[in-house]
């Protein structure tokens, strides 16, 4: 019984606690994010004017423009283990508190459905909390227990140990 509750505790009960030093700051993610939207606006303009045909002005480029934003964020974040090419440059990381690896669902909710919800004009009100919480998490990051740590800072510490 104690062999299972010891590989429970090593998958999912493992609780990485940081100091706040840890944690990526409001204006670090900011540009990380606006690297993301210059890749996605990229992708999107070749995909949807080139190789779809579509406008700029109309209803299924909007849509498909929605479906690539989520699409990039839900893939890069879920087969980089947390990262974008905005976070790969700028050195950060989504971890998840109480997972290893970060999985499907946890990547759905924070990449997918909190995205959707900040892009449709909740975007202000989602990222300032980063500002002032413990953990600088957004709306997305305190749904999933998860937050973006600065990836230099938890190898140095990795190699210590």
């Amino acid at each position: 019984m104690n062999k299972i509750k010891e590989m429970w505790q090593g998958q999912v009960g493992q609780t990485h606690q940081y100091p706040s030093y840890f944690y990526a700051g409001f204006w670090m993610r900011m540009w990380a994010f606006l690297t993301d939207l210059i890749v996605i606006q990229s992708l999107t303009y070749i995909l949807l004017s080139y190789v779809a045909n579509l406008e700029a002005l109309s209803k299924s480029y909007v849509i498909s423009s929605v479906i690539i934003y989520l699409l990039y964020f839900i893939v890069m974040t879920k087969w980089t283990n947390g990262q974008t090419l905005g976070k790969m440059i700028f050195g950060l990381k989504v971890i998840c508190f109480n997972e290893k690896t970060l999985s499907w669902q946890t990547v759905l909710i924070r990449e997918g459905a909190c995205r959707f919800i900040m892009k449709s004009g909740f975007w202000v009100l989602g990222y300032l909390l980063a500002i002032f919480t413990k953990r600088k998490q957004h709306i997305g990051d305190w749904l999933t227990d998860t937050s973006v740590v600065t990836v230099n800072i938890l190898r140095a510490t990795e190699c210590r140990q």
